[in-house]
């Protein structure tokens, strides 16, 4: 038996971002006030994901809890599509995005912090702000990774659903380029048009790989799971 619930834990961690998109709304930072606002930025958007996604873990578990013992069919109906919306939003955004945001941030962080979050911005987020929309969200998916078993859909299906994702977020940061002459991320400025071309390629891919990976890691949780519940019986 666990030792806190997983209703809990999906409790806990949706109002942490809760707490994380109130207080990053309410620094008061340059950026914020240009064209696109908060939403040029993938960290943000990944919070929005990450925060619509746990919302929706917890109201499946309270309907779940409401509808216990019933027998209407169209209750099940309704949870059974809630439940499918989960576990499309696990495989397509919350995982692949929430993953490629962890490792693309801190992998151009320790290479050159300069490129991905200059030191001004130490003036504006404290660190414990920082962890929690760059490092936390992969340990949270994880964690619900771990106590909920998610159906993805057919890898194809996923893969062109998560390429349309990043695609977009790409030809969003160009629009933002054009209106404002600038480009969302230091590192976009400081390399040459084919550079940057490859650099979005590269991404593009990166984030594939990250929805590919968890699919294979939920497998494999699962999996080993049902052969441990096997061996004990």
């Amino acid at each position: 038996m666990a030792l806190i619930p997983s209703q809990v834990l999906r409790i806990a961690i949706l109002l942490s971002y809760f707490s994380i998109l109130c207080h990053y709304k309410a620094l008061d930072m340059p950026a914020h006030q240009t064209y696109g606002g908060s939403w040029k930025f993938l960290t943000f958007i990944d919070l929005v994901i990450q925060a619509v996604f746990f919302g929706l873990c917890v109201l499946i578990d309270i309907s779940s809890l409401l509808t216990k013992g019933g027998d209407s069919r169209e209750q099940e109906r309704q949870l059974r599509k809630l439940i499918g919306l989960r576990d499309w939003m696990m495989a397509v955004l919350a995982f692949p995005v929430g993953a490629f945001v962890v490792f693309t941030f801190w992998s151009l962080y320790l290479y050159d912090r300069e490129l991905v979050y200059p030191r001004l911005l130490d003036n504006f987020i404290p660190q414990w702000l920082n962890h929690g929309m760059h490092t936390t969200v992969l340990p949270f998916i994880i964690i619900e990774m771990r106590t909920t078993r998610h159906r993805y859909p057919s890898r194809s299906w996923g893969l062109a659903a998560v390429c349309c994702f990043g695609i977009g977020y790409i030809l969003w940061t160009c629009w933002v380029q054009q209106v404002t002459g600038v480009w969302v991320y230091p590192v976009l400025e400081r390399i040459t048009p084919l550079a940057r071309l490859l650099f979005f390629s590269a991404m593009t891919v990166v984030i594939c790989v990250f929805y590919t990976l968890g699919e294979i890691l939920n497998t494999y949780i699962w999996d080993q799971t049902h052969t441990g519940k096997v061996k004990g019986e």
